[in-house]
């Protein structure tokens, strides 16, 4: 027995923890990682697209940056295969005893790559079924194709693991039903969490009324939708600001950059791209803003604005309608629907003072739902 109580201790000493983007590892992830750490875990931190500044972040957390190989958009089976084998061996040379996954490719990879290495602890984060389980009722036939392809790989992946976390009911019910992975070893959890102290109830912003979409440039992260409103509102209202905050993104859907660059040119819209910290763009801003018909988790950007003591405008859509009460903390919409949405962004201009109320009660739930030391407590517990 180590200096650590009974009670902090874990089953395991070297975890793997396997992510799409190096980025998610530093802004979704730091807490769990610090919290591992600090319970003796040597914690290697898998990621495709490690530079300099994520590299040095990692580290910052007492974890160890580990690069593979893994595009989120390709489909070549014997390249995947590859992926696969390489991340087999590298748990083996690095002694892991557990393998902890996020998202959908890498709980895919990593779950079958832990098994295939022995390693007796497998865990799994579906933070949402992304896009082959998007569409909003309409679906291609390739996103069909690959519905089908996908659901059997998580099927099989999600057999290995000892403990599946989801976090909406949405999701249970896709995933369980079809008995991808069995009830009794998942849990659902509210959210992923949200430091309360850093994303703190910040002032309510009246004047210019702004609202503020904040995610990967998608058209089901309703872009378009977002664009459509805007130009709806800004037809009556000239001084109302629209922000969307992201980078382009290498993805089927996503929207070209030529489109936004106009948009930017003609001035309906501010885009500053992909930034480090989203949080002061969000604080400058008076509603969040999400209207979404990706098949989401429980949106991480959308817990940070409520943090913050923003309202909050999104769809009546899967993971999106768990962080609104309707006419409490904002209002819910319904899926590609700028009509609907303009109309709600028109009742915080014509009421300005639900800013204030709907943004105090987002941070209330906030404060009931998405306290991180919690959510990442619940956790441990269940590992």
């Amino acid at each position: 027995m180590n200096a650590l109580s009974s009670e902090r201790e874990v089953p395991f000493r070297r975890l793997a923890l396997v992510s799409n983007q190096a980025f998610s590892l530093c802004n979704f992830r730091s807490d769990f990682i610090r919290e591992v750490v600090s319970r003796g875990v040597q914690v290697y931190a898998f990621a495709p697209d490690y530079e300099s500044e994520t590299r040095s972040r990692v580290e910052a957390l007492g974890a160890i940056p580990v690069s593979f190989a893994l595009s989120r958009a390709s489909m070549n089976p014997a390249r995947e295969l590859l992926i696969v084998l390489k991340l087999m061996r590298k748990f083996s040379e690095l002694n892991v005893d557990a393998v902890f996954s996020f998202f959908i490719k890498p709980v895919i990879y990593g779950g079958i790559a832990a098994w295939l290495a022995g390693i007796p602890l497998r865990y799994s984060m579906i933070e949402g079924a992304g896009y082959v389980y998007s569409g909003g009722g309409r679906d291609s036939i390739l996103r069909f194709f690959l519905r089908h392809i996908v659901t059997r790989a998580i099927r099989l992946s999600l057999g290995f693991s000892r403990r599946v976390f989801l976090l909406n009911q949405d999701d249970f019910n896709l995933f369980i039903t079809p008995k991808m992975a069995r009830s009794g070893k998942v849990v659902v959890l509210p959210g992923i969490g949200v430091d309360l102290d850093y994303f703190s109830l910040s002032p309510a912003v009246q004047a210019p009324i702004t609202f503020v979409l904040v995610a990967r440039l998608l058209k089901e992260k309703g872009v378009y939708d977002f664009v459509a409103a805007a130009r709806l509102v800004r037809s009556r209202n000239k001084f109302v600001r629209f922000l969307i905050v992201g980078g382009i993104d290498q993805h089927p859907s996503a929207v070209p950059y030529a489109e936004i660059r106009q948009w930017v040119d003609e001035g309906l819209i501010q885009w500053p791209g992909h930034v480090a910290d989203v949080k002061s763009w969000v604080e400058n801003a008076s509603v969040f803003v999400l209207p979404s018909y990706y098949r989401e988790g429980l949106p991480r950007s959308t817990q940070e604005a409520m943090s913050l003591g923003k309202p909050i405008i999104t769809t009546d859509w899967i993971g999106c309608r768990e962080t609104v009460m309707d006419g409490v903390n904002g209002f819910l919409v319904p899926v590609r629907d700028p009509t609907s949405l303009a109309a709600a962004m028109f009742r915080f201009i014509e009421r300005p003072a639900l800013i204030n109320s709907m943004g105090a009660a987002s941070r209330c739930l906030a404060e009931q739902r998405y306290d991180v030391s919690v959510i990442n407590s619940t956790v441990l517990s269940a590992l």
